[in-house]
């Protein structure tokens, strides 16, 4: 049986984002009840190359939240010329990125999903929703805020703590209210006024 493949280490190819694709939208569908062979009939590809591809049925679902996760793209900056201008950009354009993923019809059934595994002590969905999710996504965060503290743009004592407020900032109560069932609808204007508010908040507190 073939390793789970890490979005992380390698580029898709395009068969593979279809597959990807199909198990979200199978997910959004069905829920817990996720197959390697349903994925592989509406992808239209067979068991053996998701088995060659993502090693098992875990395998496929960590690519798949990894895949979801990865829309929350890390900032690209220039340590030597960082400025006030382009962190306060950055943080500005992850924070769309983070509200808008995680406000999706995807993200929202991947955690539901995740929150009844551990509930019901599963320990398979829950895992790899907290580990390829909110976890992979601070780790992009968390060395652009550093970035920040060593140009002198920001001061805090703790990178975890500073994620944690930026996170708590952007989300607010918004992704509880969804996963609750509420019918809660952020257009792109309203994102944009909500992330623009947050980080403005954020250099308020860590801002130098």
């Amino acid at each position: 049986m073939g390793a789970a493949l890490d979005i992380a280490d390698e580029a898709l190819t395009p068969r593979q984002q279809v597959v990807l694709t199909a198990a979200l939208e199978l997910l959004v569908a069905s829920g817990d009840g996720l197959t390697m062979t349903a994925v592989a009939r509406r992808a239209r590809c067979s068991k053996e190359t998701l088995y060659k591809w993502f090693g098992d049925r875990d395998g496929l679902l960590t690519a798949t939240v990894q895949w979801q996760a990865a829309k929350v793209r890390m900032p690209q900056v220039d340590r030597a010329r960082l400025d006030a201008a382009s962190l306060r950009r950055s943080v500005k354009e992850f924070a769309r990125d983070l509200l808008t993923v995680i406000t999706g019809e995807v993200s929202v059934t991947l955690n539901r999903l995740a929150v009844t595994h551990a509930g019901a002590e599963k320990t398979g969905l829950g895992r790899i929703v907290l580990e390829n999710g909110v976890l992979a996504i601070r780790k992009r965060l968390k060395p652009i805020l550093e970035a920040g503290r060593d140009a002198a743009l920001l001061k805090f004592t703790d990178s975890e703590d500073a994620f944690r407020t930026f996170f708590g900032l952007v989300v607010r109560d918004v992704q509880i209210r969804l996963l609750l069932g509420e019918e809660l609808t952020l257009d792109a204007e309203a994102v944009e006024a909500h992330v623009a508010k947050a980080t403005e908040q954020f250099f308020t507190l860590h801002g130098v």
